[in-house]
Formats: structure tokens, C-alpha cells, sequence
């Protein structure tokens, strides 16, 4: 089971998987980060410390696509190419080489995606503890059972991407070991009739099912993430820095309502999410630290700091978000409390 809350998921056809995916992604990220001047957009302060984060843990969740970032393909084609990814699976897994969270996401037509499973699997030998299952556009809690049949011990997410399946949420994640689900926002603006000029992360449509996936949820343990920004980073600098721009409020909207993980759909995503990321638990750091500390100093009894009151269940909390900052780079263990 998966107990790291990543800050993100970065979705490859399966088709482009390769063994050094990670040092590739690290790559051309860091091109990007170079070459669209993330500095003039983030800081050079936030700047320096993605550029730590991107050379030593470029990824920190990954998954093989073999939905709509592998496209419509032949029976065949699909057959080969799970094979392969399988395989390049395997190398990096005995090189020590994959990132820390990886998955495979598979199609939403059962026969097909069991089959392309299965392939996958038998050319892959053994998986880490961490490797996961994406379901998209699930329905029904049927659809969950029916994997978890089909892959015991293996841990499953859910993309919830229409009303219906907003509506169950609750009875779709109770239905197999599920771990994490995942919000669809364009599927889920579409099915309700946004046109497509009209669909966005910020959309109020999808502050709604974002809060209310949150609180169906409350207390399962399921983790939340987000879907991606549609507009890829790439172009002149100007437009690598406006799609930056945009990509890096999506995700400050995003932490702000308590969703921590979000969507990445290509390597120069990369720079914009972690500097989105740094500078959300860089400006909360020093407040956060001194209520903790002045919380603790007064032998851990609700207490007023400033024009904040805080008590056992919000010092839970900030001892959250510390943990969560030093896990993802943006803070360093020194600057926490021990």
C-alpha cells in the first residue's frame, strides 16, 4: 500500500515508457526550467530549490498510460506494447531506477484493459509495493470489484469523472483496495454541458466536486488529486512562462482547498508544479513553525498565538503540512521542530 502523499502524477503513453524515464523526465525538465527562465517567473530562490529537486527526484509519481496517452490502437498494437513496457519495467526495477510511486493506467473496456494487465504483468515479473492500478471513468463500484479480482494485493485508484460517479464515490473506493482517487475535470465539465472555451481547473463546477469528493471521503484515507492543466509548456519563452503561469495558480488553487497532489501531462510541467509547490510551503513556513513551537511550550493546551487559536486538532495539521513540505523538498528537516 502507498503511504507517501506525492505532489503530483505525471501521466506518459505507454507506447514512449523507458527504462530511464526518470533521468530522462529529470532532463527535460531541467532544459525547460533553463530555457523558459523559471527564475523571472518564480523567484531565484524557488528557482534553485526545483533545480535541486528536479536533479536529484525529478519524478515522484508516475504512470504508464494506456488511456488517452496511448490513443486508439490496434488489439495488436496494445499486445506489443504492454509487452515491451513490461519488460522496460522490469530493468528499471532491478536497476533501482523507477520512481518512488508508479502505476499503469489502463482503459476503461474491462476485456481489453484485463488483457493488457495481465501482458504487462507477466513481462514485468515482480512489482513493488507501490505500483497501483488507474481505473478511469469509473461508474460503479462494480467496475472496482472486478479489478481487484482480476489483480489481488495489487492497490487501486479511481478517476471520478462524471456526476454519477460523484454521487457514489463513497461506495466506488469501499469496493476494492482502493488508495487514491483522482478528479477528471474536462469529462466531468463536459458531461454537465460546459462548452469547451468554457472549461477550466478553476471552473466553480469543479470547486463543487472537488469538495464534495473531499468530504464523501473524509476519514477513508483515500488520497485526492487533481486533474491537469490542459496548456503544455512549450513555445517561446513568453508562452512557457504564461502556460507556467497558469499551471502554477491551478495548483496554488488547488493546495489552498487541501488538495496536495495534482496532475502533470509533460516534463516542462515539472518546473512550474514543484516552484507552485515550494512557494505554497515556503511563505506558510516560519508562521507554521512558531505556532507549533508556541504550542508545544505551553505543554500542548489550546493556546492563542497572535489572532490565531489553535488546539490539538490544528497543531495535527501543521505538523501535516511540515511533514509534507519536507517530504516533497520544499522545506529542510532543520527548519522543522524536532
Amino acid at each position: 500500500m502507498v503511504t507517501r502523499q506525492p505532489v503530483h502524477v505525471l501521466y506518459g503513453g505507454a507506447h514512449l515508457f523507458r527504462a530511464d524515464v526518470v533521468a530522462k523526465m529529470g532532463r527535460l525538465a531541467l532544459r525547460s526550467l533553463e530555457e523558459g527562465g523559471l527564475a523571472e517567473v518564480a523567484g531565484d530562490a524557488i528557482a534553485q530549490r526545483v533545480r535541486a529537486k528536479l536533479e536529484r527526484e525529478p519524478l515522484e509519481d508516475l504512470r504508464i498510460d494506456f488511456e488517452d496517452g496511448y490513443g486508439i490502437r490496434t488489439h495488436e498494437e496494445e499486445d506489443r506494447d504492454a509487452a515491451a513496457a513490461g519488460v522496460r519495467f522490469a530493468e528499471a526495477h532491478h536497476a533501482g531506477i523507477l520512481p518512488p510511486l508508479i502505476g499503469i493506467r489502463l482503459r476503461n473496456d474491462f476485456d481489453r484493459s484485463e488483457r493488457t494487465l495481465k501482458i504487462f504483468l507477466d513481462a514485468a515479473g515482480a512489482i513493488p509495493k507501490e505500483f497501483v492500478i488507474t481505473i478511469p471513468k469509473v461508474t460503479t463500484p462494480r467496475e472496482v470489484e472486478r479489478m481487484a479480482q482480476a489483480a489481488p494485493g495489487i492497490s487501486l485508484e479511481v478517476m471520478i469523472e462524471t456526476p454519477e460517479a460523484l454521487r457514489d464515490a463513497l461506495a466506488i473506493v469501499k469496493a476494492g483496495p482502493v488508495v487514491a482517487a483522482h478528479f477528471g475535470p474536462y469529462d466531468f465539465t463536459a458531461s454537465l454541458g460546459v462548452p469547451a472555451n468554457a472549461q477550466s481547473l478553476t471552473h466553480s463546477l469543479c470547486d463543487h466536486a472537488r469538495h464534495a469528493l473531499q468530504v464523501a471521503l473524509a476519514g477513508t484515507g483515500v488520497r485526492i488529486a487533481d486533474g491537469p492543466t490542459a496548456r503544455l509548456p512549450i513555445g517561446t519563452k513568453d508562452e512557457v512562462q504564461e502556460a507556467w503561469r497558469l499551471h502554477m495558480a491551478n495548483i496554488a488553487h488547488a493546495l489552498a482547498s487541501g488538495i496536495n497532489q495534482g496532475w502533470d501531462l509533460h516534463p516542462a510541467h515539472l518546473p512550474a508544479r514543484y516552484a507552485a509547490v515550494y512557494r505554497f510551503y515556503r511563505d506558510n513556513l516560519q508562521a507554521s513553525v512558531d505556532r507549533l513551537r508556541n504550542f508545544r511550550e505551553r505543554a500542548e493546551q489550546a493556546t492563542r498565538f497572535g489572532q490565531a487559536f489553535d488546539d490539538a486538532a490544528t497543531v495535527r495539521g501543521l505538523e501535516t503540512f511540515l511533514e509534507r513540505g519536507v517530504d516533497c523538498g520544499a522545506i529542510d528537516a532543520s527548519e522543522v521542530p524536532a
